[in-house]
C-alpha cells in the first residue's frame, strides 16, 4: 500500500518533495520482545515510523504489557519512552494518534509476555532538489505572521464553583460522581 502525499506539494519550497506511506505492523512476545525499524540509509530519503495503535493479540495473560519506544531526541541522544500500558481486563488497546518518529526506532515489550500488536505507517520522504525560499514566498510567510498578530488572545473558560467532578482511573474503571452544574 503506498500512495504520495498531497499536502507535500503545499509546503512552499521550490525543490519537489514526495512522501510515500506503507502499512506498518510488527507483534511483540516473550518469543520476540523488541524489533528495530531501520531506514535506508544508501538512498536520499529520510524514513519514519508512524505509529497508529497498539493492542494485545489473541492469547494474551491477565497481565500488565508495558511497549516501550527507544529513538533519538532533539539532541541526538537515545532516550527510551513507554508508550503502552495494556491489561486484557481494562485496557486491551491504545490509539497513539500520528505519534512519529524518525528511523532507527526499537520497539520492546519491557513488561509483560504478549503478544502485543503494533501498527502503524512507514513513510519514507524523499528530496528531489534543496529547497530554496525565494523572494515571493518570503511575502507570503510575512502576511502570516500579519493575519496571527491581528488575532485575539483566547480567553479561558469560566468554571462553575458549585460543579464537582471525581475522576478514578486506578482501578482501570471510570467513577464519576457530579453535583448538579
Amino acid at each position: 500500500m503506498s500512495f504520495e502525499d498531497a499536502d507535500s506539494s503545499d509546503l512552499g519550497l521550490s525543490g519537489s518533495q514526495s512522501m510515500e506511506r506503507f502499512l506498518f505492523s510488527c507483534e511483540l512476545s516473550s518469543k520476540v520482545p523488541f524489533f528495530t525499524f531501520q531506514g535506508d540509509e544508501e538512498d536520499d530519503t529520510d524514513h519514519f515510523l508512524e505509529f497508529r495503535t497498539v493492542c494485545l493479540g489473541e492469547g494474551a495473560k491477565e497481565e500488565c504489557n508495558v511497549v516501550e519506544v527507544t529513538a533519538m531526541n532533539h539532541q541526538g541522544k537515545t532516550i527510551s519512552v513507554p508508550v503502552a500500558n495494556l491489561h486484557i481486563n481494562c485496557l486491551p488497546m491504545v490509539s497513539l494518534g500520528e505519534f512519529e518518529l524518525k528511523a532507527p526506532v526499537t520497539i520492546r515489550l519491557k513488561a509483560g509476555s504478549g503478544p502485543v500488536n503494533i501498527s502503524g505507517l512507514h513513510l519514507i520522504s524523499s528530496h528531489d532538489e534543496e529547497s530554496d525560499l525565494s523572494g515571493d514566498e518570503d511575502e507570503m510567510f510575512d502576511e502570516d505572521d500579519d493575519e496571527e498578530e491581528e488575532m485575539s488572545p483566547i480567553k479561558p473558560a469560566k468554571r462553575n464553583r458549585n460543579c464537582k467532578h471525581y475522576i478514578c482511573y486506578s482501578s482501570c474503571f471510570y467513577l464519576s460522581r457530579a453535583a448538579s452544574c
